[in-house]
């Protein structure tokens, strides 16, 4: 087997799930009703495996678990990866996501009990300059929506955020942004995992850098 070049992600990531506001898993508890069903959402900003360059590409998950996910709960999940990827991306990509190129993701994929599927489609995500909403999309299959959460005393234009998460999915450290669903519609029966619920579920916004494989 190849070595695994030296590599680096920096972006956004986000889910939108079916837990209360805020999401228990973001503080390391287990989830609403002890069942979690969501989507997580990655945007590459800036990127590279070795030479391969994966900046502005895009990855999405579907995953359904129950029990405490940071206590020895795992995840049913499917992956849909950008298919305007080339084969040497896709093989970046599939490394990195799915933990063989070490770095915070092979830990991550430590907590997928069964992946269901890998696919390459159209994967569009969105996420506002100022944090007040966020959005992604498979289309006709996947499509979720939020905007950063505020209340009767959140003061214009701020957001609602939480330092250091002892329970975030992107890894140590960072600034939780908390948002509110507004619509949220998936629909992959193969896997099988198909949902659909409206405004008032959970949302967070995390930036993430990694790099790999670990020294």
């Amino acid at each position: 087997m190849d070595a695994v070049p030296r590599w680096t992600l920096k972006g956004d990531w986000f889910d939108v799930c079916s837990c209360d506001v805020p999401c228990p898993c973001e503080f390391a508890q287990p989830p609403t009703g002890n069942r979690c069903v969501g989507v997580l959402a990655w945007h590459v900003r800036d990127g590279s495996y070795g030479e391969v360059d994966l900046s502005d590409l895009n990855v999405l998950a579907v995953a359904d678990f129950e029990g405490n996910i940071w206590a020895g709960a795992r995840t049913n999940m499917a992956l849909f990866f950008d298919e305007r990827s080339d084969e040497p991306q896709r093989e970046a990509l599939s490394m990195i996501f799915g933990g063989s190129a070490g770095g915070w993701p092979a830990g991550f994929a430590d907590l997928i009990g069964d992946l269901r599927g890998k696919e390459y489609s159209t994967v569009r995500v969105e996420v506002a300059a100022d944090l007040s909403r966020w959005r992604a999309e498979v289309p006709g299959r996947v499509t979720v929506e939020a905007e950063a959460l505020t209340g009767p005393t959140t003061p214009p234009g701020t957001r609602v955020q939480l330092v250091n998460p002892p329970g975030s999915e992107v890894g140590p450290g960072g600034v939780a942004t908390w948002g509110v669903s507004t619509s949220a519609v998936v629909d992959v029966p193969d896997y099988p995992l198909s949902f659909e619920w409206g405004a008032g579920r959970s949302s967070k916004h995390i930036p993430f850098e990694w790099s790999g494989p670990d020294q």
